[in-house]
């Protein structure tokens, strides 16, 4: 894990490696009046014949469609997932494509992370995402937001995304009220900004900062990077070196235990993402080709 004090502004905070875990409590919920998540225990891996989707090689593939938001953040480790469940796959460049998409025609968008806030409609591509995925929501399609995209999340469904008083970069633990949902990790974590809990979602996975993994309906945000690889970090290291460098974060270290941690990692995010399709999208894994041992 690496935090140190910084220079942006919002007074960097002192490492956390010793973070309390909390182990099978009870997921805490936003606000009151939203919807009851009880059923996402007791279902665990039970799936319905009558769901919309199935990826089981017996009707139509997943359709997914994947929100990218600048060069150096592809979806990794996601598309390997997707890949390995016969997913049809479309990515949308949206930070620079301006065109108009029916979220409907898709079972499951994903949201990946971006240099730019979720609250920064000067933007133009950030009032279009909200909208887009505001749609998305109403129509019942699952959602996968990843760092700016469970942000983005959050705040299409009502909470509040602002700057956060402290960065969180490097590999990080995470308290989660189920491990067997959400593993307490450590995860990859490089982000300033944070959000709140949204009203009637479940909060599976937090830290000091903030919250980390939420639940709502059929969606899932997250607030850590379940998809870098060893080469999105050579990547992230080589293009945003000035961030760290400002953070006071090593980079050949933290390349270094992106790498040691990478197969570990791997297994980790692939358990993390077979959960969500499961029990939160709720869409047939069938048999999948990816590797979770």
């Amino acid at each position: 894990m690496i935090v140190r004090p910084g220079i942006h502004g919002d007074g960097r905070g002192a490492p956390r490696d010793g973070l309390p875990v909390r182990r099978r409590g009870r997921p805490r919920r936003g606000g009151s009046g939203g919807r009851a998540l009880d059923a996402l225990h007791e279902r665990r891996f039970a799936v319905s014949s009558s769901d919309a989707s199935t990826v089981d090689g017996s009707a139509a593939p997943l359709r997914a469609l994947i929100l990218q938001h600048e060069e150096p953040t592809p979806p990794g480790l996601v598309t390997e997932w997707l890949d390995g469940h016969g997913a049809s796959i479309e990515t949308l460049r949206i930070d620079i494509e301006d065109r108009e998409v029916d979220p409907a025609g898709y079972d499951l968008i994903v949201s990946l992370g971006s240099e730019f806030a979720a609250f920064d409609d000067t933007k133009p591509f950030v009032p279009r995402e909200a909208t887009l995925m505001r749609r998305a929501v109403e129509a019942d399609v699952s959602v996968l937001g990843l760092c700016f995209g469970g942000q983005m999340l959050a705040r299409v469904l009502g909470a509040e995304v602002h700057r956060s008083p402290d960065s969180e970069i490097g590999w990080l633990p995470v308290r989660s009220t189920d491990p067997e949902m959400v593993p307490e990790g450590p995860w990859f974590q490089w982000h300033f900004d944070t959000f709140a809990l949204p009203p009637g979602a479940t909060l599976m996975a937090e830290t000091d900062v903030g919250p980390q993994a939420f639940v709502m309906g059929r969606s899932l945000g997250l607030q850590f990077h379940p998809e870098v690889t060893t080469d999105i970090m050579t990547e992230w290291v080589r293009e945003y070196r000035h961030e760290l460098d400002a953070d006071g974060v090593d980079p050949d270290a933290l390349l270094e235990e992106t790498k040691r941690r990478a197969v570990d990692s791997r297994r980790t995010s692939l358990r993390l993402l077979e959960w969500f399709l499961r029990d939160v999208a709720r869409l047939r894994p069938g048999r999948s080709r990816a590797a979770l041992g």
